[in-house]
């Protein structure tokens, strides 16, 4: 194993001290193991937090920020936060309007945060959930009762932050938050596995001709192992896969996203970007909005997710409005 850290045990803590190095406009409670943004939260706003094991980077903290979340609790790798972590995040950014937890579908984080929820009701505040679950590959899993949250968590972070930022009150944060969710599909194949710090070795095996179609982010079993082959037609096994769970109508607009999971080159989501693209045209599917990049990880995998949101004007304005976080910034 080669890797830029120094202790395994360490590199959450030393990965937290990296990013208040590097950004100061977030605000690292290292003790709690909650990132804020910095200074004063501002008075009447919903407050958005989101959370999950580390690793998966820039999600969630590299989305702390305006138009975004308030906070961000970063587990340890793969691993859930803690639910005092979810209850010190939320009485940090609470400012009487309530806070909503953005939750991915897995066993651990959807435990954690309804712990948490509780915690908070008794410390006065308004919590509502939005559990993402847009992950066609698999229903049910070791990880998942249902199907697991994955590249959605980004578009409901972003659509429902732009709301909180412009004034809606809780209940309208979270039907927005919900809506994106339900109108969002994923699919993700691995070219590799990903090796985390503890283990040093790779997760599983994969031979080098054969790919895992419809993998999870923490490396988990996908629908299949199948063999290599040309970027055109991994793209139009990952949109059949999503068109099969949810058709779109003819001239349908769309927000799409070709996502890397850690390991691999940007030219190659291009690739798989414009062949995602003609496969959609090919159903007369418009992409209104599209974002190519590495935004939900999973350490050094080499694979892409892909995400498609059916949007309506609603949801494009509010992905237009501005974001100024580390992990995603426009419209400043």
């Amino acid at each position: 194993m080669k890797k830029f850290i120094n202790d395994p045990e360490d590199v959450l803590r030393d990965a937290l001290a990296g990013v208040a190095a590097a950004h100061p406009t977030l605000a690292v409670d290292a003790a709690n193991r909650v990132i804020t943004r910095a200074g004063t939260a501002r008075p009447g706003k919903v407050a958005l937090i989101s959370g999950g094991g580390s690793g998966h980077e820039p999600l969630h903290g590299g989305f702390v920020g305006p138009g975004m979340l308030d906070a961000a609790c970063p587990g340890e790798v793969f691993t859930s936060p803690v639910p005092d972590q979810m209850l010190a995040a939320a009485k940090a950014v609470d400012t009487g309007a309530g806070v909503m937890f953005i939750v991915k579908n897995y066993t651990g984080d959807v435990m954690n945060f309804e712990l948490a929820a509780e915690l908070a009701a008794d410390e006065g505040i308004g919590v509502s959930t939005v559990l993402v679950d847009d992950d066609v590959a698999v229903q049910d899993s070791t990880w998942t009762a249902g199907r697991r949250g994955t590249g959605a968590t980004l578009l409901v972070e972003k659509i429902a932050g732009a709301l909180a930022e412009q004034g809606g009150d809780l209940a309208s944060v979270t039907e927005i938050g919900e809506r994106v969710n339900s109108r969002s599909r994923s699919f993700a194949i691995a070219l590799t596995s990903c090796t985390t710090p503890a283990a040093g070795k790779p997760g599983f095996d994969l031979p080098e001709d054969e790919i895992e179609v419809g993998v999870g982010i923490h490396g988990e079993p996908g629908r299949a192992r199948e063999k290599m082959r040309p970027a055109s037609e991994l793209a139009a096994a990952m949109v059949g896969a999503i068109w099969a769970d949810m058709p779109l109508p003819e001239a349908a607009e769309t927000i799409v996203m070709v996502n890397g999971l850690g390991g691999t080159p940007l030219i190659e989501l291009y690739v798989l970007f414009g062949e995602v693209a003609a496969r959609l045209a090919e159903r007369g599917v418009v992409i209104a909005r599209s974002l190519v990049g590495n935004y939900v990880t999973s350490l050094d995998m080499a694979g892409a997710s892909l995400t498609i949101c059916h949007a309506d004007p609603r949801l494009l304005e509010l992905w237009d409005a501005p974001v100024n976080a580390p992990g995603l910034r426009w419209g400043i």
